[in-house]
């Protein structure tokens, strides 16, 4: 977490505040939604490894808090293997591996965190799934917000699938593939294998970078969810850890649905 620039977020503000007012046009609200002290957002994502989404509310969070308050984001470790320089810039914005004693730490040093937990495959979702809350079924974050005693405060987006259009997954066929001995570029397991039309590329299949496209960006930060138990035997319990799980994600699609109505008027 000492990678973490305020120097460097503050001399990419100008840069994201063009893109949020001129190429994505931003539309949010519910930032005082936010409680004091820390939290851990919930986010969904789209728009592939550009992520434009992602980068759009964390300028949010900066302008409204500066640096003074930070926040961390989890980001999936193949990251460090596959491009290690985008890796290391990206820790200057904030950036921690995706793992439970990195989160731990964070929230230990007062910090808030945010986190996709649909990863890859909530990123590249197909354009079809634009609508839907997806969580992969991993609830590594809820079990993070029991121990951590943390509220959730889901982040929702729209918009940013059609930055890049996703015509589909073919990972469960290259994983055929592989297992026949067809090896994994960089020798990494990419968990996704989308089609997407999108820059530069025109139609490009594989979870390559993009140049998103200039879509309008709604984003909204949704009232805080409290569980009624914390505690670790309440991480460690698995019925309430489901529950909690469906309670976050109904509630996350209730707001997207929303969302999709003001945006679609």
């Amino acid at each position: 977490m000492d990678e973490r620039d305020p120097k460097f977020i503050e001399n990419l503000m100008p840069i994201l505040g063009f893109l949020y007012n001129y190429y994505f046009r931003v539309q949010t609200s519910g930032w005082d939604n936010i409680p004091e002290g820390k939290v851990l957002f919930v986010g969904s994502h789209n728009g592939g490894l550009a992520s434009p989404d992602t980068s759009m509310m964390l300028y949010d969070w900066f302008r409204r808090f500066g640096t003074q308050r930070p926040i961390y984001g989890l980001m999936h470790p193949k990251v460090w293997e596959v491009f290690p320089p985008a890796a290391e810039m990206a820790m200057k914005g904030g950036a921690i591996m995706a793992h439970p004693k990195m989160a731990y730490a964070a929230f230990k040093a007062d910090a808030s965190v945010l986190v996709y937990p649909g990863g890859a495959e909530d990123v590249f979702r197909p354009h079809q799934m634009r609508d839907q809350i997806y969580f992969a079924e991993r609830r590594g974050f809820i079990k993070l917000a029991l121990r951590e005693n943390v509220p959730i405060v889901p982040a929702i987006s729209w918009g940013a699938h059609d930055t890049l259009i996703v015509l589909a997954d073919l990972y469960k066929i290259m994983q055929q593939f592989h297992k026949w001995g067809m090896p994994w570029l960089f020798d990494v397991d990419p968990l996704v294998f989308p089609v997407y039309l999108g820059l530069p590329w025109g139609l490009a299949v594989g979870p390559l970078p993009n140049i998103p496209l200039p879509a309008r960006i709604y984003t909204r930060v949704c009232p805080p969810i409290i569980f009624e138990r914390y505690g670790k035997e309440a991480a460690s319990d698995r019925k309430y850890v489901n529950e909690c799980y469906e309670l976050v994600r109904n509630k996350m699609q209730e707001e997207l649905d929303n969302l999709i109505k003001i945006a679609s008027k």
